[in-house]
């Protein structure tokens, strides 16, 4: 299955261990030597309305992807 980036944005992810929510793609990271994606990025959830900052992003290794679906994906975190 070929995915475009754009695609990828808002798909939600949730952890196979617990079935918790982790939140949706927000951003990827690409090896930019070798062409190829190396994670992706879920922003942290903000404090008091964004006016604390947020909590630290997560950052989930290619190689943590289980199932990539339609609508979601599916980790081992």
């Amino acid at each position: 299955m070929n995915c475009r980036i754009i695609e990828m944005r808002n798909r939600e992810v949730i952890s196979i261990n617990d079935g918790r929510r982790l939140g949706v793609v927000c951003d990827v990271e690409i090896d930019t030597c070798t062409g190829k994606l190396t994670s992706v990025i879920i922003y942290g959830k903000p404090k008091l309305f964004g006016l604390w900052g947020r909590e630290e992003d997560i950052v989930i290794p290619w190689e943590e992807i289980q199932v990539f679906g339609e609508e979601t994906i599916l980790v081992s975190v």
